[in-house]
């Protein structure tokens, strides 16, 4: 299902009167456009397979194994899922995410998902510390606001999952919960590191004056103007 003209121009024409602002540190950024992640999907062979008259989305990929859930009238904190069926040689797993998880750090995700690797992924704690994250004892990484932790929490047969929250800052992690992601033991490895590499990137993400974002979210004036990000989305 390749994404259509029909649906950039509907994308360039939202953003087209949206002044962009440099917002940052990420996970304070708010959830941005959604087809961030589902243009991606879909440039990459994945079809909506739920109901086209629903709010819910499921976009399925090319060989029925993998799919996306967006459910924005979920009865749980989890907004998107994203799952993977197993087969004879390989695990199922499965990963969520929560409203306000910025949808670029999202897109990440699936763009491992959809890009063939075979290199050996790298411990995805590697990418916090390099940008200036702080690690604990425990092995979970803190924002330098610690308003964002990362934990790896050990599982059964040693293996583990990943577990992102998010809290409005000022309060550690005692403060109001504003997103969470979770990714369960058998996930693979290089999608939790596409996660956390993009997350503490401290690139700022680009925002309209008057989108959702949290409180204690940095926004000066973008040198990028909304045909800039308009072209960046058609490019990607």
């Amino acid at each position: 299902m390749p994404v259509s003209e029909r649906q950039l121009a509907a994308f360039a024409d939202t953003h087209a009167w949206r002044v962009p602002f440099d917002t940052s540190p990420r996970h304070l950024a708010g959830p941005g456009d959604g087809r961030h992640v589902t243009h991606g999907l879909a440039a990459a062979g994945w079809t909506r397979t739920s109901d086209p008259l629903s709010p819910e989305i499921v976009l399925t990929s090319p060989d029925h194994r993998h799919s996306l859930q967006f459910d924005p009238q979920s009865a749980t904190a989890a907004r998107w899922r994203l799952r993977a069926e197993p087969t004879d040689t390989e695990p199922g797993w499965y990963a969520e995410f929560g409203e306000l998880v910025p949808a670029e750090v999202l897109g990440a995700v699936t763009d491992a998902l959809v890009t063939p690797s075979v290199a050996e992924p790298p411990d995805p704690l590697d990418a916090a510390d390099a940008a200036g994250w702080l690690i604990d004892a425990r092995g979970a990484a803190s924002s330098p606001d610690a308003a964002c932790r990362v934990e790896r929490r050990p599982e059964r047969n040693a293996a583990v999952s990943w577990h992102v929250e998010a809290h409005e800052p000022g309060h550690g992690s005692r403060g109001p919960r504003l997103w969470h992601a979770w990714f369960d033991a058998q996930t693979p490895t290089r999608l939790v590191d596409a996660f956390v590499t993009a997350l503490a990137d401290p690139a700022p993400l680009q925002r309209g004056m008057f989108d959702r974002t949290a409180h204690g979210a940095v926004q000066e004036t973008s040198p990028l103007s909304p045909q800039h990000v308009a072209d960046a989305h058609t490019e990607r």
